[in-house]
C-alpha cells in the first residue's frame, strides 16, 4: 500500500510540474503586419505592397544616394517594409509622413526635383495601400499571355524603372517615361539584358529581380517587335 501511495504522490506532482511549466513557456508575439500576406487568388481592388507599393517606392525614394540602406539620407531608411512602416499611420493616408512628403511642394516634395513627382494614379494606389491597411501583401498571380505595352509593361516600367530613369536626371541618361524611350532600350538589348541582371549589364530593378513571370512578359513583348499596343 505504501509503494503504491509513493506512487500516486510521485504522478500527481510530474502531473502539476508538467502542467505549471507549460503554462510558463513564452511563445513568441506576432505581428499580422510583419508577416507577408500571399494571395494567390488576386483582387483587382487590392493594392499589393510587393507588386506595386515597394518597386515604387525602392525605385523612387530608395535609390542610391537618398533613402537607401548605405546613404539614408537624413536618418531614413527605405529599403524593408518594416522601415517603411515607421512613416505610415495604418489606414489613414493623410496623416502618413510617406504619403504627406509626396504631396509637398517645391524642395520639400519627394521625390526631390528634378525628379519626377509621383503620378495621380500612383499616389491613388499608395493611399488605397495605406487606407487598405498598409499590408505586407503579395499578389502571386502573373498571366504571361498578357504582355501588351498598355496593360503589363507600362504598368511594370512605372513601378519599377522611371524613378530613375525620368526626364533630364534619367539615371545613365535613359529616360523611360515614354513609348519611344522604352522601345530605344528594348531594341538595342539594354531592357532585356538588365531586367534579367545579365553580366555586362547594370543589374535593374536595383535590388529587387523581376519574377520569371514579369521578365517572360518583357520579353515576349519585345518578341513580338516592341509595339505600343
Amino acid at each position: 500500500m505504501r509503494t503504491s501511495h509513493v506512487l500516486v504522490v510521485a504522478l500527481f506532482v510530474l502531473f502539476a510540474i508538467f502542467n505549471s511549466c507549460k503554462h510558463e513557456i513564452a511563445m513568441p508575439s506576432v505581428n499580422p503586419a510583419d508577416s507577408t500576406v500571399v494571395s494567390e487568388n488576386c483582387s483587382p481592388d487590392t493594392v499589393y505592397f510587393a507588386n506595386e507599393i515597394f518597386p515604387l517606392i525602392t525605385s523612387s525614394c530608395a535609390m542610391a544616394g537618398c533613402h537607401d540602406a548605405i546613404t539614408h539620407e537624413d536618418g531614413v531608411n527605405l529599403t524593408t517594409y518594416a522601415n517603411i512602416m515607421k512613416y505610415v499611420s495604418v489606414g489613414n493616408a493623410s496623416r502618413s509622413k510617406l504619403y504627406k512628403v509626396l504631396t509637398e511642394s517645391g524642395e520639400d516634395r519627394m521625390p526631390p526635383p528634378p525628379k519626377a513627382a509621383f503620378t495621380s494614379t500612383q499616389m491613388l494606389r499608395l493611399k488605397t495601400w495605406i487606407e487598405q491597411g498598409a499590408k505586407n501583401n503579395v499578389c502571386n498571380s502573373c498571366d504571361t499571355t498578357d504582355f501588351k505595352y498598355s496593360t503589363a509593361i507600362k504598368p511594370l516600367i512605372q513601378n519599377n524603372c522611371q524613378g530613375c530613369h525620368t526626364g533630364a536626371s534619367a539615371g545613365g541618361n535613359i529616360d523611360l517615361t515614354t513609348y519611344s524611350g522604352v522601345k530605344a532600350v528594348a531594341l538595342n538589348g539594354k531592357l532585356y539584358g538588365s531586367i534579367t541582371w545579365a553580366p555586362g549589364f547594370s543589374a535593374m530593378p536595383k535590388g529587387i529581380k523581376l519574377t520569371d513571370c514579369r521578365i517572360k512578359q518583357v520579353k515576349k513583348w519585345i518578341d513580338a517587335g516592341s509595339l505600343n499596343n
